[in-house]
């Protein structure tokens, strides 16, 4: 009964085996099987983000650049300058300048990146932008080193980028130096006496009073010229003291509020002296005088009219004090004096039409 025994538990025991080790190939299979597709998926991915980094023309780009402080001088260039630079490189310098101080760039000449294809650096290149304005400043590739560039403002970015194919040598190197703003000089305003009397007169039309007239044309001694002004002579008396009266203004009151803002009625007009009374030799202060003159439509005129204009029918002259400047003939320094100016005024005006003139 022994032997009989053992004769049937040896093919059981080779079918246990069996079992196992079929289970054993089993599990092994179950593990490779996410290995195997977490590596597919991540192949993919990889390819899909490379093909998101890359630009039209099959460069990667990226965001990353590197912040220079500029307060001296100093040299970016291609990795391994003079020798050949890698493939499938991208490095951005932000170069940052303090103050008001701009950046200079030169380039080494021993400059050589990958060839133009039509007259355009697709593939390898080194690229200048200007920041502040936005602008690329230029893109060169093939073996000419570009000439200096100076920036507009405080800072200036570099970019150097190399595709997947033919990289060449030396690359490029680049000495950046500190340029200091020029600082303009402030403008020197010549004195008064030796200013154009278009100038000058520019310049005391701008002053609110006499005084700062006077503090002006003569800071030292303003007021002593003031009061020789005003000295008891015969110009205190002039003719703007004697004819100082007053015209009868048209009595508004009696006319209609609509008649009052459009019909023909003298009102008053602000007049350049220099111009009105064509004296280009000289200054005036104030440099505008009000003065009465005809204006306004003429809407009441008989149904024939047409054609009609608002004219003066009655013309008063006015004398006004004012202060004449004039350049002394040969002589440093300005003439001073109170001058009366005359200056036509309309009293009465009136609608004249064309059936009028007829």
């Amino acid at each position: 009964m022994v032997i009989q025994h053992a004769r049937s538990t040896v093919p059981c025991n080779r079918r246990q085996t069996h079992i196992q080790m079929t289970l054993l190939l089993f599990i092994l299979f179950l593990s490779l099987l996410p290995r195997h597709g977490s590596e597919a998926e991540s192949s993919h991915i990889s390819k899909l983000q490379q093909s998101s980094l890359k630009e039209h023309n099959g460069v990667q780009d990226s965001q990353d650049e590197k912040v220079i402080t500029v307060t001296g001088e100093g040299v970016i260039q291609s990795p391994d300058f003079p020798l050949t630079y890698p493939r499938n490189t991208v490095q951005v310098w932000r170069l940052v300048a303090s103050g008001d101080n701009r950046i200079q760039l030169s380039f080494d000449e021993r400059f050589g990146l990958e060839d133009p294809e039509d007259g355009i650096c697709k593939y390898d290149f080194v690229e200048i932008e200007e920041p502040s304005e936005d602008t690329i400043l230029g893109r060169w590739c093939g073996s000419e080193a570009p000439v200096s560039h100076t920036s507009k403002g405080g800072q200036i970015r570099v970019r150097f980028s190399s595709d997947e194919y033919f990289p060449s040598e030396p690359g490029f190197s680049i000495r950046y130096t500190l340029y200091p703003a020029i600082k303009s000089k402030p403008e020197v305003t010549p004195p008064p006496f030796l200013q154009s009397a278009d100038v000058l007169s520019k310049a005391v039309a701008d002053f609110s009073t006499v005084e700062e007239v006077m503090k002006y044309l003569e800071p030292e001694r303003w007021q002593m010229d003031l009061d020789e002004l005003y000295k008891p002579t015969w110009h205190i008396l002039g003719k703007s003291f004697i004819h100082n009266k007053k015209s009868k203004g048209v009595d508004l009151n009696l006319l209609k509020e609509e008649v009052k803002l459009y019909s023909c009625t003298p009102r008053n007009f602000s007049v350049s002296l220099r111009e009105e009374l064509k004296r280009t030799d000289a200054i005036f202060w104030p440099s505008c005088l009000l003065v009465r003159r005809c204006g306004g439509n003429c809407a009441c005129c008989s149904h024939r009219c047409y054609d009609c204009q608002c004219v003066p029918t009655r013309l008063v002259k006015k004398y006004h004090e004012v202060l004449l400047l004039k350049h002394r003939s040969g002589a440093r320094g300005l003439q001073k004096s109170i001058a009366d100016v005359a200056l036509e005024h309309h009293e009465e005006c009136a609608c004249v039409c064309k059936d009028d003139w007829d």
